[in-house]
């Protein structure tokens, strides 16, 4: 099935948990995101887990963007997040990232952690923006092409979100 997506900023698109039926579009987004993309098969494998938020922004019915976070005890962890390219600088980033803020919240988290490439300014002004602060490095955590990782933390009570 080929992915499709269309422009769509935060006034159209929609949250919701991901399905099934969104798999190959939200595989698409990631292939075109990350150089070491996830498989659909980890991505299917996180369909009703209970410690992992899965959600993506939809246009009608077609994905534009999604977020997938881990929660543990007080703490959350945003594994991934992508927009659409056609999607991107349109609020999209914004949707899914205050809607994981918000739903770390309702888990009763407390903070959330994660990683992004030191090199991707786009992502580390959309974290900053949401009150994200640097508190570590990962060195070379990132393969293909290798780059260190900056760790980011929310504390999700301080949020302004």
């Amino acid at each position: 099935m080929e992915a499709r997506t269309r422009p769509a900023d935060s006034a159209t698109a929609v949250m919701r948990l991901a399905k099934e039926s969104d798999m190959a579009m939200i595989a698409a987004i990631e292939r075109a995101s990350f150089s070491d993309p996830w498989s659909v098969e980890s991505f299917r494998s996180l369909l009703g887990v209970s410690t992992v938020h899965f959600a993506v922004a939809s246009a009608g019915d077609v994905v534009v963007g999604y977020v997938v976070m881990w929660i543990a005890a007080d703490e959350a962890e945003i594994a991934n997040l992508a927009v659409a390219g056609e999607g991107r600088r349109r609020g999209t980033g914004t949707l899914l990232l205050t809607h994981a803020i918000r739903a770390a919240g309702a888990a009763h988290a407390s903070v959330i952690f994660l990683e992004v490439r030191e090199s991707n300014a786009a992502a580390r002004a959309l974290y900053a923006a949401h009150d994200f602060s640097t508190v570590g490095r990962r060195k070379r955590y990132y393969r293909r092409p290798e780059e260190d990782a900056l760790v980011l933390r929310l504390d999700v009570g301080r949020s302004h979100s």
